[in-house]
This record gives C-alpha cells, sequence and structure tokens, in this order.
C-alpha cells in the first residue's frame, strides 16, 4: 500500500480520527495537513458534526474548502459559509417516526438537527453544552421542532447503548430512513441515502476525482461505507472492529498520530515518483 502516489484527494473524520481523545489536533497531524494541501492533495474533513462546529476544527488546520459535514447531508464551503448540498429528512417522516418510536421505545428522548441550530426535549440529555451555537438550543416538543426544515433527528434512549440503540431503531425504520450510529450515546436518523460515503461520492464527482485517487481514515461504522469507497480506505488503530475488518490498512491511533503518519507515507511516495 505505501506505493500509492496517485491519490488526489484526503478525506478524514474528526472525533476519533484525526483529533485526539481531548478534541485537540497535534502538531504533527497540523504539519501533515499543510504538506498535503502545499502538495496539491485536496484535504477534506467528513464528520457527523454540523457546520457550524467544523469552521473552529477547520481555522486550526488552515483547511480551506469543501467539508462534508452532518454525515454526508451537507456540503459546505468552509470559507465562502456556502452549501453546495443539504439532503434533508422529510418532516412528515420524521413526525411518523417519532410517534411510531414513542410508542415502540418508551422513554425515548429526541432532538433535532437544523445545520444552523439545534432543537431538543426537555428531557433529551444535554450533549451539546460543547458544541457551537449561532442561535440557543429550542426546547420543546419534538412534534413542534419538526415543522422547521429539518437535517435529522437525534434520538437517546436511557436503557440502550447508542450500538444497541441503532439495531433496535434501524430494524424499526426499515428503508425509510437512514439510521446512524457515531459513537455517541445517541444515535441519528437522516433521509435515505446520506451517509459520509455518498457525501464524498458528490464531491470527488464535483471535482472530477475518482474513487481510487481517495484516501480516507475513519474510526466509527458511520466510516465503513466511505473507507470502501476510496481506493486506500484507512482505520486507526483504535477503530471499531467492523471498521478495522473494512479498511485496507490500519495505522497508529489518533493519540499516535496515525492519519499524519499515512499521510506522511503518500506524500513521501508522491515525491518519490517525481525524482528524477
Amino acid at each position: 500500500m505505501g506505493g500509492r502516489t496517485g491519490i488526489r484527494l484526503i478525506a478524514t473524520d474528526l472525533d476519533g480520527t484525526l483529533l485526539r481523545d481531548d478534541g485537540s489536533i497535534s502538531a504533527r497531524t497540523r504539519a501533515a495537513v499543510a504538506a498535503a494541501r502545499s502538495a496539491g492533495v485536496v484535504f477534506v474533513v467528513v464528520t457527523a458534526r454540523p457546520p457550524r462546529d467544523v469552521q473552529a476544527i477547520t481555522d486550526q488546520l488552515g483547511i480551506t474548502g469543501l467539508a462534508i459535514c452532518s454525515n454526508g447531508a451537507i456540503i459546505q464551503d468552509m470559507t465562502s459559509g456556502t452549501t453546495s448540498r443539504h439532503v434533508r429528512l422529510c418532516p412528515d417522516l420524521a413526525v411518523t417516526l417519532v410517534t411510531e418510536l414513542r410508542i415502540a421505545e418508551p422513554g425515548i428522548a429526541f432532538a433535532t438537527e437544523h445545520g444552523h441550530k439545534v432543537g431538543c426535549e426537555p428531557h433529551f440529555p444535554d450533549f451539546f453544552a460543547d458544541t457551537v451555537h449561532h442561535h440557543p438550543p429550542t426546547i420543546g416538543d419534538v412534534l413542534q421542532l419538526c415543522a422547521e426544515a429539518l437535517t435529522k433527528l437525534l434520538i437517546h434512549h436511557p436503557g440502550h447503548g447508542g450500538e444497541a440503540l441503532a439495531e433496535r431503531v434501524r430494524r424499526h425504520a426499515g428503508d425509510r430512513a437512514e439510521v446512524i450510529w457515531s459513537g455517541g450515546p445517541f444515535i441519528e436518523v437522516a433521509s435515505p441515502g446520506v451517509s459520509k460515503a455518498a457525501g464524498l461520492a458528490a464531491l470527488c464527482e464535483g471535482l472530477g476525482i475518482a474513487p481510487h485517487e481517495v484516501a480516507a481514515f475513519g474510526d466509527m461504522p458511520n466510516d465503513t461505507r466511505m473507507l470502501e469507497y476510496a481506493g486506500l480506505g484507512v482505520a486507526v488503530a483504535n477503530a471499531h472492529p467492523v471498521v478495522r475488518a473494512t479498511a485496507d490498512e490500519i495505522t497508529a491511533s489518533n493519540e499516535d498520530d496515525g492519519v499524519a503518519l499515512v499521510v506522511e507515507r503518500l506524500l513521501a511516495a508522491r515525491l518519490g515518483d517525481r525524482a528524477p
């Protein structure tokens, strides 16, 4: 794998992959990102986070241009703030699923993500304390919150962990919606077909970049299809077993600059191919 030199785009998850466990970015990672960009490689973050959260991170990395946010539902230009893709969840479908799940899973709690702000029911845990808010979260009944243009539902249940809850909701929703677990204590429900892979494919098509020219990095099950799409799919050492089994290779953990190690190797191979 070390000889792959035709990589034109690097796509990476943030939490648990590019970022350390405390959310920081190492100096080595920042240097690797800068070197890739200087070499003409497109560097794209691909994350479950909404654009308002991603901006501060791309600013730290010195990344301008496009980012894939909200698990692939949104493609945002972090320089201009414009959105070129926003696949929304149908409000009527959201209301139907909420109504059904309240019966099927008593004790369930909901929140809504709108890209620019969030809403949540009073008993939904405060998972948003450390996130960026352009508007204060709206507290209210989720059926009313769904009346506004919606990116996704967030769902929590005190009796089920995130992975188990995702399986339960996935069996219930079927093909009506995309059910996503990103590793946290809640799950997300998005429009059918929304995924990091779909968002990355749309971005690459717009840039004229083929899948075999892409290297992708991830750690959680919502990254698996993105790693399968890329010509080189890399799991960090701390990745979920499903992701490790999917990846073409496994690098060091997010705490040990796993992404930077591979980026450095790819750049060195690229320069070697160009040497006289």
